[in-house]
């Protein structure tokens, strides 16, 4: 059910920049019977920075984009700067989901999240009285 889902969308510029990793960092939720599937864009990003976290029915990615700047030589002048540097999340609160059983992966610049509903039986449970 999609009233289910709810996006909390926060971006954290830690860096001061005004053009952030978050402006690439586009998100599909898409809902089907048994889960719900989650595709990021997160190109030129190493998997290792990038973390993935779902406690209290948040889902939240965080990316960290460093400039390599540094490795240029001192008598490099930057042209013309467009890729942006920096840290960015984003939340999504998504109920129902089995947390024990989230998986993600990272392939080609796309981040795909898994995140299985609880089946049916363990929504509704008899509960014997004693």
């Amino acid at each position: 059910m999609a009233k289910d889902l709810v996006l909390k969308n926060e971006l954290f510029d830690f860096l001061g920049l005004t053009n952030s990793p978050a402006s690439n960092f586009k998100v599909d939720i898409v809902e089907n019977e048994n889960s719900y599937l989650v595709e990021a864009e997160i190109p030129g990003v190493e998997k290792s920075d990038i973390d993935v976290d779902f406690h209290n029915d948040v889902l939240t990615i965080s990316v960290s984009r460093e400039s390599k700047r540094e490795q240029q030589s001192e008598n490099s002048n930057v042209i013309i700067s467009e890729r942006s540097y920096g840290k960015a999340s984003r939340q999504f609160a998504i109920r129902d989901v089995d947390e024990e059983n989230v998986s993600a992966k990272y392939a080609d610049g796309i981040l795909t999240i898994e995140l299985p509903k609880y089946s049916k039986a363990k929504e509704s449970k008899k509960i014997e009285i004693q």
